[in-house]
């Protein structure tokens, strides 16, 4: 079952696709250490979106797509239409038992049901396979990025997100897996304004907004990209992340 904010907001991911950062290269080679990627490998990338990270690692092994949302699996087809791509969710995964070498899931943990997912991936997952997790996290030290994160915090009071800072704070492993590594990495979105409020745009619970809600926080966004003194009259702005990653072998 698909999170319904999540099956609604990204369901025309257009500004999801035009605006949501990609991932740097460190953290994408970290990923590919740790789970042990290489030719022949096969590794499903969970919640593949429109491809973000899906188009980073099919250097790497052979990858597969699974993503639940429709329109997602749409754009995902004219970005990436050479990649297998498949219908599915994590808490009923279409793969065989012990069919996979390793499983990314990139900026979407937090829409699972952790128990379920958990067991479906173990059961996919051959002997020593890897789990890996990345986010795109928000890096609110620089003041005008953290005002932009401000708006958003009054429509995202209950934003399921919010809970990967747990496993940032917990050693905890998934049963069935060993403890998880972790590692942090932090890069920059070069963009214009208006591609800012693309980004903000793309937030699945901006998304879902009632039109003259969505419109409000969306020009409350520019006006605040418009008056800021380190944004005001930019043609462009670098929107700052902190990269979070987490990597686990099933045993």
């Amino acid at each position: 079952m698909v999170h319904e904010v999540a099956a609604a907001g990204f369901n025309d991911p257009a500004d999801y696709e035009a605006a949501r950062p990609s991932y740097p290269p460190e953290a994408v080679a970290w990923l590919v250490e740790r789970l042990g990627f290489a030719p022949g490998r096969v590794v499903c990338d969970l919640a593949a979106g429109t491809g973000k990270l899906t188009r980073l690692l099919t250097p790497h092994a052979d990858v597969i797509a699974c993503e639940p949302v429709r329109g997602m699996r749409a754009t995902f087809r004219t970005v990436l239409p050479g990649v297998p791509l498949l219908a599915g969710t994590a808490e009923q995964l279409p793969f065989a038992g012990e069919s996979l070498d390793a499983i990314t899931v990139a900026q979407a943990w937090h829409w699972f049901d952790d128990e379920r997912a958990g067991a479906e991936m173990r059961r996919v997952l051959r002997p020593g396979g890897g789990l890996g997790l990345v986010w795109n996290a928000r890096d609110r030290s620089v003041e005008w990025v953290d005002a932009i994160w401000t708006i958003m915090d009054r429509v995202e009071k209950r934003a399921p997100w919010r809970r990967h800072e747990e496993w940032r704070e917990s050693s905890d492993a998934i049963p069935g897996f060993a403890p998880p590594e972790l590692a942090e990495f932090h890069h920059s979105q070069s963009l214009t304004p208006e591609a800012v409020v693309r980004r903000v745009a793309s937030v699945s619970h901006v998304a879902v907004l009632p039109a003259d809600a969505r419109s409000a926080v969306l020009d409350e966004v520019r006006t605040l990209l418009a008056t800021h003194p380190d944004t005001r009259g930019a043609e462009t702005v670098a929107l700052a992340y902190r990269v979070d990653c987490i990597a686990m072998k099933r045993i």
